[in-house]
């Protein structure tokens, strides 16, 4: 009897460090594992390019996409996400404005989207008429984006100093008395069949088919300040696998991609 007890002893060590074994390599596959957030066009694109580069360093990246710009920050606080991919960091300043308990950092830059001024009843801008109705992002950042684009384009003027932080609020000079329509940034393509013109960001655009350099009446040049961002959490800038990411999308291979398939709607930034 002594003898199966402890032959049932030994068997239940030997399973116990198994199976310490099996959690212990899990482990480490998890640590090889990269979950990020972006949206479709181009960040999730791009990120497929990505995956074979990482796959060479043994670290297997999930791309979660997302169709807005508020829940890939709230995921990637949450833990959800190692790092996200939609964003430029005067965005993500601002958020973390908004939301005191979020805390990310920019951890590289990646491409510049110019965003673009477009319409389906107008050829020019200076066909638009008083009162035209013109549909801008909601959001603080990009809303602010916008106006200083409308305002390079010399449709408005904003009152002095106000930068991208600008609101309807802001405009001291409308000539022609435009209207404004404040909508969800992934939603003003939508509007393009009832205002006389919309300011939109080049991802958004693209889902519905705009080509920026195309169809845009008119857009941010290159000296734009508003780089995409890879955002992640205080802390893991330095993580092997961000590093890992970081180089891949700053490689040769992400930039000629880049080139090749946005042709000048898309700009690489590094």
């Amino acid at each position: 009897m002594k003898k199966v007890l402890a032959l049932i002893g030994t068997l239940l060590i030997a399973a116990m460090a198994f199976a310490g074994c099996g959690s212990e390599q899990a482990a480490k596959t998890d640590s090889k594992a990269l979950k990020v957030g972006a949206t479709a066009v181009p960040h999730a694109e791009i990120l497929e390019i990505v995956k074979p580069l990482l796959e060479k360093d043994g670290i297997k990246l999930e791309i979660v996409e997302f169709n807005d710009y508020v829940q890939p920050n709230l995921a990637l606080n949450d833990k959800e996400l190692d790092a996200n991919f939609f964003q430029h960091e005067p965005y993500l300043v601002n958020f973390m404005e908004e939301h005191k308990e979020v805390k990310l950092k920019n951890a590289f830059g990646v491409h510049i989207e110019p965003m673009g001024v477009y319409s389906k009843k107008v050829k020019d801008l200076k066909e638009l008429k008083d009162g035209a109705a013109i549909a801008i992002p909601n959001d603080p950042t990009n809303g602010g984006r916008a106006l200083l684009l409308l305002q390079k384009a010399g449709l408005i003027m904003l009152k002095d100093g106000v930068k991208e932080k600008a609101t309807v609020q802001d405009v001291t000079g409308n000539p022609h008395n435009f209207k404004f329509q404040e909508v969800e940034a992934a939603q003003v393509p939508r509007t393009l069949d009832d205002v006389d013109a919309a300011v939109i960001n080049t991802n958004y655009a693209m889902q519905v088919n705009l080509v920026p350099t195309k169809d845009a009446l008119f857009m941010e040049d290159s000296t734009s300040p508003y780089v995409n961002i890879v955002a992640v959490r205080e802390g893991d800038e330095k993580r092997p696998e961000i590093q890992a990411l970081i180089k891949a999308l700053q490689s040769k291979e992400v930039k000629d991609f880049i080139n090749e398939k946005y042709k000048g709607a898309v700009v690489p930034a590094f």
